[in-house]
C-alpha cells in the first residue's frame, strides 16, 4: 500500500487540546470487523463488550517530564531541549533533540533553571536536530532525578497549543503507569480509571502488563510513498513470564485478547511463539506493522483517533480493515469526535 492512501482532510479544530473531564467520559467509536457494524458509545461502555476471563493487555510505561528548556552559554539563546533516551546513566549522557539546531554545536554548554540549576555539555552530534549530551552533575542520581523532575515538563505533542500545567501531570499518564521511560503517553490507556478498571476486575476481565517506551518516532512523519522502505525507531520493550502466562492461559481456553493501544500491540507482535503465543523477552523493537498484516496475539484493539498519514494509523487499518478504518474516520469526523493524544477512543473487535 502506499502512504498517500492514508491520506484524510482533518478539521483542525477537532484535535483535542483538553482531556474530558473524567477519563472513562471520552467517546468511543465501537468497529465490528466482521460485520462492519459501527457504533457510537461512551469509554465506559467498554465493559458490555467483554466477558469473564477475557483479558486486556496494558503498556504499563510512565511518561517522564522530557522537555526542557535552557540558556545557550555567552549567547544567553533560549534553547528547547527534549530528552529522547538515558544513553549511559554514571556518565550522565542523553540522547536529545534540539531546536533551534543550527545553533548547537559540539563543545557548546547549556544552562538550566534560574540559578543554572543544571549544565550539560553537547558532545555529539547525531542527526540534524539530534545531540548527544552530558549532564555535568556532582551530586547523586536521587538528585539528579529530582532536577529533571523540577526543571522537565510534560512533553505534550506539539499539536496540543498550549502550555502544560499541573493537570497534564496525571492526565498525560495512565493510571498504571510504573516503568519511567517514555516520551509520549500511551493514548488509548488514559481512558482507564481506576473506578472502571476496578468495575471490569469485578466482572471477570483480567489485566496482563508489558513495557514498551514510546519514543518521538511514534510520530516522526513518514516520507516515503512506498511503505515498505519506511524505517521505524527502535523502541524499548519488555514482555514478562507472568504476563505471558495470562494472555496465553485465555488464548488457550478461547477467551479474547484485547491490546490497549497500538503500543502493546507492536510489543507483542515483537515476541510470539511458531503456536501464536506470547513469549517472555525484552530488546529493542524497530517493527513497523502495515497493511496486510496478519496479527499473532489480540483479536481486538482499543486505540485512539489519529493523524493522517502516520504508522498508528496506518497499523489500525492493517488491524480493522483499510475501508472499514477509512470509513470509520469519516465518520468520526462527521460526528465530531475528538483527535489525538487527549481525543477520543476506537474499539475495534
Amino acid at each position: 500500500m502506499k502512504l498517500s492512501q492514508f491520506r484524510f482532510d482533518l478539521p483542525l479544530n477537532l484535535i483535542a487540546q483538553t482531556p474530558t473531564k473524567k477519563r472513562e467520559d471520552a467517546r468511543m467509536m465501537v468497529v465490528h470487523r466482521h460485520t462492519g457494524q459501527i457504533e457510537n458509545k461512551y469509554f465506559r461502555d467498554i465493559q458490555d463488550y467483554f466477558d469473564d476471563k477475557d483479558v486486556f493487555v496494558v503498556n504499563n510505561t510512565k511518561v517522564f517530564p522530557a522537555r526542557m528548556y535552557g540558556r545557550k552559554e555567552k549567547t544567553g539563546a533560549k534553547i528547547e531541549v527534549f530528552l529522547l533516551r538515558e544513553l549511559n546513566r554514571p556518565n550522565r549522557l542523553w540522547d536529545v533533540i534540539v531546536d533551534p539546531a543550527r545553533k548547537i554545536r559540539v563543545g557548546n554548554k547549556l544552562y538550566f533553571g534560574d540559578q543554572e540549576d543544571l549544565v550539560a555539555e553537547v558532545i555529539d552530534n547525531t542527526t540534524s536536530r539530534g545531540r548527544t549530551i552530558r549532564f555535568l552533575w556532582e551530586g547523586s542520581e536521587e538528585e539528579f532525578r529530582a532536577q529533571l523532575e523540577k526543571l522537565g515538563e510534560t512533553p505534550l505533542p506539539k499539536y496540543i497549543k498550549r502550555k502544560p500545567d499541573e493537570e497534564d501531570k496525571e492526565r498525560y499518564q495512565t493510571v498504571y503507569a510504573k516503568h519511567e521511560g517514555a516520551v509520549a503517553a500511551p493514548t488509548a490507556g488514559l481512558h482507564f480509571s481506576r473506578e472502571l478498571i476496578k468495575r471490569l476486575e469485578i466482572k471477570g476481565i483480567r489485566f496482563a502488563e508489558i513495557t514498551l517506551h514510546t519514543g518521538l518516532g511514534t510520530f516522526r512523519p513518514i516520507e516515503v510513498e512506498d511503505l515498505s522502505k519506511h524505517k521505524m525507531d527502535a523502541e524499548y520493550y519488555r514482555i514478562d513470564e507472568t504476563a505471558c502466562k495470562i494472555v496465553n492461559k485465555a488464548k488457550e481456553y478461547g477467551h479474547r485478547i484485547c491490546s490497549i493501544g497500538t503500543t502493546t500491540m507492536r510489543g507483542m507482535e515483537s515476541s510470539f511463539t511458531a503456536q501464536k503465543l506470547l513469549k517472555p523477552s525484552e530488546g529493542w523493537t524497530n517493527m513497523f506493522i502495515h497493511p496486510p498484516y496478519e496479527f499473532n496475539i489480540a483479536d481486538s484493539l482499543v486505540t485512539n483517533f489519529h493523524l493522517p498519514k502516520t504508522s498508528l494509523l496506518i497499523m489500525t487499518c492493517a488491524f480493522a480493515g483499510y475501508e472499514l478504518a477509512m470509513e470509520a474516520y469519516k465518520k468520526a469526523i462527521k460526528d465530531k469526535y475528538r483527535f489525538f493524544s487527549y481525543g477520543d477512543a476506537l474499539l475495534v473487535i
